[in-house]
C-alpha cells in the first residue's frame, strides 16, 4: 500500500507508528508543529507518540520514511524514549490548534468574507526538500442556533488570525479535541490531556461532563486531582465528587485541607457525602481507607440471573463484579448482617432460578476495617481473589476491597505520573535511552 501524499493531522491520532522491520512502537497522540510570529508556512517537527508503557515521546518527522492509510512507518528503530516536552515556538496541531478560531480571506469562498471560523483540521504535505508542511486547513462557520455549518478545505495562505498569540487567548472550544477522545479509556485520555499546555487542559477540564471528568480524574495523580477541583468551583467541583468512586473520592478528600474538604462534603447530597465521611474516620493504610463503600450487594432471596444481570453493568469494575455479597436487608453499607459471598464463576454455573443464598460462600474470612495493608496483602495472595469483604465486629458488611485499590497503595505515591518527568526534557540526540 503506498504512502499518502496529503495527511489530515486528526486522523493520525491513534494511528499504530512501525518501526522499519514492521515492529510496533506505539500510537501517534499528536503532531508537532511550528508556527511563526511573522507569516510563514507551518512546518511539521515530528509526532508524539505514546509507548506501550505509557510513555509519550517525540519522534523527528524526518525519521518518518511513509504515512499509509492504517500505519505510519519508520525508517529507523533507533529512537530515543525520552519524555516528550514542549518547547517554546512548538505547538500541538491536534491539542492545540483545533477549534481555534479563524478568518478566511478566499475569493471562492465569500459566504465566508468576515466570519470566525472554527478550525476542524490541518492537511500536511511533504515537499521536495523533505520537509513536511501544513499547506491546507479545514474550516467550519458556525450558524444561527448553534447549528455547524459546512466544512470548507482552503489553501493555508488564505488563513488569517493563525498565531502564537491567537492559541494564547483564553476560552478556547474543544468539541474537535474531545472528538478525539470518544470511546477511549478514562486512562489514556488522562495521560492525553496532561501532555496539553496548562490553559488548554483547563479548557478541556470546564468542558467535560461531571461523569466523565470523574473517570479521568481518578487516572490523574491526587495532587493533580486536588489542582483541578480547585479551579472548577466549589459547587461544581463537589459535583464531580459525587460522580467519583466513594474510595477515590475519600483518598482525594483526606489529602486536602480540612477545611477545604469539608466545605466540599457540605456541598454535596448528604445521601453521597456520608459514605464518604465514614471512609475518611479510617487509616489509608487499613482495610476501611483502602475499601469502597459500594458493592454489589444482595439479599439472600435473589435469583441467580437477577445478580447476573447486577454485575453486568458497564460501570462496575472487573473486580468488582467478581464477587456478589449477601447480606440482609438493608444492602446499603452498612448492611445489615453479612451472610456470605458468590463469586462470578458460580454464578455462571449455577440454573438462573436458584436462589445466591443457597450458594453464598459463608467460609470466606472477611477483613476488619483496621485490618493493616500488609495483611491485607497476604490475604489477597492467600486467597487468590481480587475482591474481599470488609465487616464490621457485629457482622455488618462496610465494604469491599478490591485488588486495583490494593495496588494505588503498594506503589509509591506519585506513580500515575509519568516516570519520564523525573528526566530532563530532550530530543534524540543520540545520548540516553533508545529503542
Amino acid at each position: 500500500m503506498g504512502s499518502v501524499d496529503r495527511v489530515y493531522v486528526a486522523r493520525l491520532a491513534r494511528m499504530l507508528v512501525l518501526g522499519p522491520l514492521g515492529e510496533s512502537f506505539g500510537r501517534v497522540r499528536d503532531v508537532v508543529i511550528s508556527i511563526s510570529i511573522v507569516r510563514r508556512q507551518p512546518r511539521v517537527l515530528g509526532l508524539v507518540v505514546d509507548l506501550a508503557t505509557r510513555r509519550s515521546i517525540f519522534i523527528p518527522i524526518l525519521r518518518v520514511s511513509a504515512i499509509e492509510p492504517n500505519a505510519v512507518t519508520l525508517n529507523t528503530g533507533n529512537v530515543s524514549l525520552r519524555h516528550f516536552g514542549q518547547r517554546p515556538g512548538e505547538v500541538l496541531a491536534i491539542g492545540q490548534v483545533l477549534d481555534t478560531p479563524v478568518q478566511v480571506n478566499d475569493p471562492g469562498l465569500p459566504e465566508l468574507a468576515g466570519l470566525d471560523v472554527m478550525i476542524t483540521d490541518l492537511a500536511i504535505e511533504q515537499s521536495r526538500t523533505r520537509d513536511w508542511l501544513v499547506t491546507r486547513v479545514a474550516v467550519r462557520a458556525q450558524r444561527r442556533l448553534g447549528r455547524r455549518g459546512p466544512v470548507h478545505v482552503v489553501d493555508w495562505h488564505s488563513v488569517q488570525g493563525l498565531t502564537p498569540s491567537s492559541l494564547a487567548m483564553p476560552d478556547q472550544a474543544v468539541a474537535q479535541l474531545l472528538s478525539q477522545f470518544e470511546g477511549r479509556r478514562a486512562v489514556d485520555v488522562a495521560d492525553a490531556i496532561r501532555g496539553l499546555p496548562p490553559k488548554r487542559r483547563n479548557e478541556v477540564f470546564k468542558a467535560l461532563n461531571d461523569e466523565w471528568l470523574a473517570d479521568i480524574l481518578q487516572e490523574l495523580p491526587e495532587s493533580e486531582q486536588a489542582d483541578v477541583l480547585s479551579q472548577l468551583g466549589t459547587k461544581r467541583a463537589a459535583d464531580v465528587l459525587e460522580e467519583m468512586d466513594p474510595d477515590d473520592a475519600a483518598d482525594l478528600l483526606g489529602m486536602m485541607n480540612p477545611t477545604d474538604a469539608e466545605m466540599l462534603l457540605t456541598q454535596m447530597d448528604p445521601g453521597e457525602s456520608a459514605p464518604l465521611r465514614r471512609l475518611l474516620t479510617y487509616s489509608p493504610d487499613t482495610a476501611g481507607g483502602l475499601m469502597t463503600s459500594d458493592p454489589v450487594v444482595l439479599t439472600a432471596d435473589t435469583t441467580v440471573a437477577e445478580a447476573l444481570a447486577r454485575i453486568r453493568n458497564p460501570d462496575l469494575t472487573t473486580a468488582l463484579s467478581s464477587l456478589v455479597f449477601v447480606t440482609r436487608p438493608p444492602t446499603a453499607t452498612p448492611t445489615g448482617r453479612y451472610l456470605g459471598c458468590v463469586h462470578l464463576q458460580r454464578l455462571l454455573r449455577e440454573p438462573p432460578g436458584d436462589l445466591i443464598g443457597g450458594i453464598a460462600d459463608s467460609d470466606l474470612l472477611t477483613l476488619a476495617p483496621e485490618t493493616p495493608l500488609a495483611s491485607v496483602t497476604r490475604y489477597f495472595a492467600a486467597y487468590n481473589l481480587v475482591c474481599g469483604p470488609v465487616v464490621d465486629d457485629e457482622n455488618h458488611l462496610l465494604g469491599a476491597v478490591t485488588v486495583d485499590d490494593l495496588l494505588d497503595h503498594l506503589l509509591p505515591h506519585d506513580w500515575r505520573a509519568d516516570v519520564q518527568e523525573l528526566d530532563a526534557v530532550g530530543r534524540p540526540d543520540g545520548t540516553g535511552e533508545s529503542l
